[in-house]
């Protein structure tokens, strides 16, 4: 694991991931990748951002995806934000997107997961899966390799989340299971066999 990484004025430190800054077409990033030996998948594998604690407001930032040498046929580019993050890191929201199923998929039932809310702990996409909760899952016309913009509009207890400028939410979640009074740290996320690149990380704060 780095230490501590310092990019467009804001410092982030490793939660199960290794940190650090890279140059892309020519522009620096900074770029986050969860071990290959850890594989369990939606838990605390993120760069967290050091600043003040976020309840109530919005993220936005530009994300991309691409796979690890060891990445295998269920790695589908898992990218994305947590937010409310406990001192701990034992507890959070997450939204993230698996571009692999994207645009350039050819599985029907794939398309439909290509994007994901979920609660850390518990709430998980498996959780969801196995009683047949489809509500924190959408479609996005997105692909590897590729920016996508994501924002995150958070309301107590509620959130609604945007992918690639579209004017309605891709997915709104009326009752967030970690409830309406969390607050906690922004972060960079990661999960299975992606290198994730991110830049422009914007916050509003309404509280």
């Amino acid at each position: 694991m780095t230490n501590s990484v310092t990019f467009q004025n804001n410092t982030y430190v490793p939660v199960g991931t290794s940190v650090g800054l890279t140059e892309l077409d020519g522009e620096q990033l900074i770029r986050v990748v969860k071990p290959e030996e850890n594989t369990e998948p939606d838990v605390a594998t993120y760069a967290r951002l050091l600043g003040p604690g976020f309840h109530d407001g919005t993220i936005e930032l530009d994300v991309r995806a691409r796979l690890m040498p060891w990445a295998n046929i269920d790695c589908r580019g898992f990218i994305g934000i947590v937010f409310r993050a406990s001192e701990a890191n034992d507890r959070f929201e997450g939204f993230y997107v698996r571009p692999r199923n994207g645009r350039s998929c050819t599985d029907p039932q794939r398309r439909i997961h290509t994007m994901q809310y979920f609660c850390y702990p518990g709430y998980t996409f498996a959780y969801f899966r196995e009683r047949g909760i489809a509500d924190y899952e959408a479609k996005a016309n997105i692909d590897m390799d590729e920016w996508v913009h994501i924002k995150a509009e958070v309301t107590g207890a509620s959130a609604k989340f945007y992918v690639d400028n579209m004017d309605a939410p891709a997915l709104v979640v009326p009752q967030m299971f970690g409830g309406s009074d969390a607050r906690g740290a922004v972060g960079l996320y990661v999960d299975n066999g992606t290198q994730g690149h991110f830049k422009n990380l914007t916050i509003s704060y309404a509280d």
